[in-house]
């Protein structure tokens, strides 16, 4: 029986479904050298008063195009409030006034798994549970224990959604997409995931306090990325 410490051992090395992270050859990107990424801010540290550990991002790993930071919004006709997500970028978008937007980098879902178009944000939690779809489960037998039927995963290390996640729906039926935490550092900016949109937990935490339920929530396609005129 595959218990949930088990689990955590086996996600390591395998692709889960949807909101999980699929193998990657590492072998195969460029390591950009620590000492030219510059000191991360100070909200990338560990976040205490958290019911589980969330640990600091490591120094060295992130760049600094993917930090969380103020700029100028792509889309000023688009309503404050709304999320933009980039995924051919890397990069989520939250609509603030006065021409501005914060920015996040984000891990997204391979071609395969890919996902375009409008939703809304339904509802959000914090440190939810995971409850993979009964296609995957019959994908993947390994995942029964936590199927709908048997109640998912409980939150916290190991969970693949992290310290928050964002329900997407579209005309009220869900998209089994999420905006959720958990990516590994090293992954971000990469489209390595069987779908969902994730991001570090510090900056999922951040933006799932800013944002409210029912705020419209766009995924761009790869040629409606704005990425190309930034770098």
């Amino acid at each position: 029986m595959l218990t949930r410490r088990s689990f955590t051992a086996f996600a390591a090395c395998a692709g889960l479904a949807a909101c999980s992270r699929e193998p990657l050859d590492i072998t195969s990107r460029a390591v950009v050298p620590p000492s030219r990424i510059p000191p991360l801010p100070a909200h990338y540290g560990a976040i205490p008063g958290e019911p589980f550990p969330v640990p600091a991002v490591p120094e060295g790993v992130v760049p600094e195009r993917l930090w969380r930071q103020d700029v100028a919004n792509p889309w000023p006709e688009l309503p404050e409030g709304m999320i933009v997500v980039d995924p051919a970028g890397g990069l989520l978008y939250l609509v603030k006034p006065n021409g501005r937007a914060l920015r996040y980098g984000v891990g997204t879902g391979r071609a395969a798994f890919s996902w375009s178009g409008d939703a809304r944000l339904q509802f959000r939690r914090k440190w939810p549970r995971w409850n993979p779809p009964d296609e995957m489960v019959a994908r993947d037998p390994r995942l029964e224990p936590f199927s709908i039927a048997n109640g998912g995963m409980d939150p916290g290390p190991g969970n693949p959604l992290g310290a928050r996640a964002l329900y997407l729906f579209q005309n009220g039926v869900d998209t089994l997409y999420r905006i959720h935490g958990a990516c590994e550092p090293e992954y971000l900016g990469e489209a390595v995931s069987s779908g969902c949109i994730r991001m570090l937990d510090q900056d999922v935490i951040d933006l799932h306090d800013r944002v409210r339920d029912g705020v419209p929530v766009r995924v761009l396609t790869p040629p409606q990325s704005h990425a190309a005129r930034i770098y």
